[in-house]
């Protein structure tokens, strides 16, 4: 299977098998913890536990992602959560009583990998489908993932029954290395440069995406979004299992059943997604993903029958879908793609690190109040921020495309004038084809300082640092010499293609009719990871 289709076949499976392994794991291991302990607390301690090091590790897997390409980071990151997961149901079985703690150290081991996992996915999506493309194949990603969310509660029930609990992380570990496998018949992107492997590169590598992060403002406000939507989530999720089966007294396949009823809305949103991106265009579908999620976590504090928090479950899934199309598509068009992995890693960082606040915030603050009065507080903090928060966002990313347009265009015409030139004298074909292009380049904004030049990850943070341009306006977008460095090369898989976009795109269209009078841009009235960002 060497062609586009056969490529995607085996990374549509592979991504999928992890998500199924991933399913399987998060029914498990919350209710064999919860039937060991009886506490709410321990669920929050031991989700807060399991965060931690992932968000240490979410910088470096943006280094690895960009100087791995991502294809063989990916097979060997789900490899490494398969043994894990086997090493954990050997010493469980050997000695029972050990049973809370192992389980709490293997989450956080598989936390540890699944940042390179992730990071891996970020930066081989957009190296796989460019202009109109790249909104549907991330709708495709985002509603595989709630694809697995329907299969892998069905099948965990059913295992459940069939082998014991305990034994689901077998079947697991089974699938992540079917994961690993598939991805291992993909062509191996091309990675960046690597910067080098000395301690002083690496860290320096990791200085470039902060920089580059907060001084791209557009992004840093969406990260700002993903941390208050995933502080929410966090939390509503770390205390599902003991609201389901202890305060609203359903059996465990009602767990069960919760992510089984996302999984197909998710499989309507296959087909649903990609006419909405058309007709509304991206924006006023992110806003009111963000808008659903808010209603649906409120309702989701005061349900107090199953069936009702059920429904309300299932909605605020889907708003984190919706969400996602647009959290998603519109950062990989602002990042530089030499540098996406670079800037991801801090990304992921700032949006997660409320992950293991939410359960700390379960473990102290849900014996007290409840767990589903403090998603309820939590629900009205995300709306209150998000009036005012989602338009600024929306706003300062249209500005961001739209010099990042303009920038393109002048590169495009000095081109076009070094060309006509060439053709017109040919004897002063190389100065003036070196002369033309200079001009975008000198009047662009201060260049940002740069660590020695290595390659980047789709999404992920880059690892080594050619020089970034950023315009010092509010909206943090790029100027011209990023524009050139990406018409140098246009169809160069890894670097970025945003240039390229179909006209036809509705992200385009809608970046046109903005351009213009910008006070008309529609404003969401709504308020919006792993969720947020992108919810894992």
């Amino acid at each position: 299977m060497t062609g586009y289709r056969g490529r995607r076949f085996l990374f549509g499976t592979g991504v999928l098998a992890g998500l199924l392994a991933e399913q399987l794991v998060l029914f498990a291991v919350p209710l064999l913890i919860y039937q060991e302990t009886g506490k709410v607390s321990t669920l929050g301690t031991s989700f807060a536990l399991e965060w931690l090091p992932a968000l240490m590790a979410y910088p470096f897997a943006g280094l690895l992602a960009d100087r791995d390409g991502g294809t063989r980071l990916f097979s060997r990151a789900n490899t490494a959560r398969s043994v894990v997961l086997v090493c954990t149901l050997v010493l469980c079985v050997a000695m029972p009583s050990w049973t809370v703690g192992l389980l709490m150290a293997n989450g956080a081991l598989l936390a540890t990998v699944m940042p390179a996992v992730r990071m891996s996915v970020e930066k081989v999506v957009p190296q796989l489908a460019q202009g109109d493309d790249l909104p549907r194949t991330q709708a495709l990603f985002q509603n595989m993932e709630l694809l697995a969310t329907a299969l892998g509660p069905g099948l965990a029930v059913v295992a459940a029954t069939a082998l014991g609990k305990l034994w689901l992380l077998a079947l697991a570990a089974a699938l992540f290395a079917t994961g690993a496998a598939c991805w291992l018949g993909l062509p191996r992107l091309k990675p960046a440069a690597s910067g080098g492997t000395d301690v002083r590169a690496i860290f320096g590598d990791l200085g470039l995406g902060f920089r580059l992060l907060v001084t791209n403002r557009p992004v840093v406000l969406l990260a700002g979004l993903n941390f208050i939507i995933n502080l929410a989530f966090a939390t509503m999720l770390s205390a599902n299992a003991a609201v389901v089966t202890g305060e609203l007294d359903a059996p465990e396949s009602g767990f069960a059943l919760l992510n089984t009823l996302v999984g197909i809305a998710g499989m309507a949103n296959l087909a649903l997604t990609p006419r909405l991106v058309r007709r509304f265009g991206l924006s006023p579908l992110g806003a009111a993903g963000y808008a659903t999620q808010c209603v649906a976590l409120l309702v989701l504090g005061f349900a107090s029958s199953f069936a009702v928090y059920a429904a309300a479950f299932v909605v605020g899934m889907v708003g984190v879908a919706y969400f996602n199309v647009y959290n998603r598509t519109e950062r990989v068009k602002i990042i530089p793609g030499e540098h996406l992995g670079k800037v991801m890693g801090p990304f992921f960082l700032l949006g997660l690190s409320s992950y293991p606040i939410g359960g700390l915030l379960t473990g102290t603050l849900g014996p007290v109040i409840g767990p589903q009065r403090l998603v309820a507080a939590l629900a009205v903090l995300l709306a209150a921020v998000g009036v005012i928060a989602v338009p600024l966002t929306i706003r300062s990313f249209r500005r961001a495309l739209a010099e990042k347009e303009r920038a393109e265009a002048t590169a495009s015409t000095a081109a076009t004038a070094a060309e006509a030139a060439a053709a017109a004298d040919p004897a002063a074909a190389a100065p003036v084809a070196s002369a033309a292009p200079a001009a975008p380049v000198a009047s662009a904004a201060p260049v940002t300082e740069a660590a020695p030049a290595a390659s980047v990850p789709a999404d992920d943070g880059p690892p080594g640092g050619a020089t970034v341009s950023e315009a010092p306006t509010a909206s943090g977008a790029p100027t011209a010499p990023e524009a050139v460095a990406e018409s140098r090369d246009p169809q160069e898989p890894g670097e970025s293609r945003h240039s390229h976009d179909s006209h036809d795109s509705p992200d385009r269209k809608e970046n046109s009719r903005d351009r213009a009078p910008r006070q008309h841009a529609p404003v969401p009235t709504g308020g919006t990871t792993g969720g947020g960002e992108d919810l894992p």
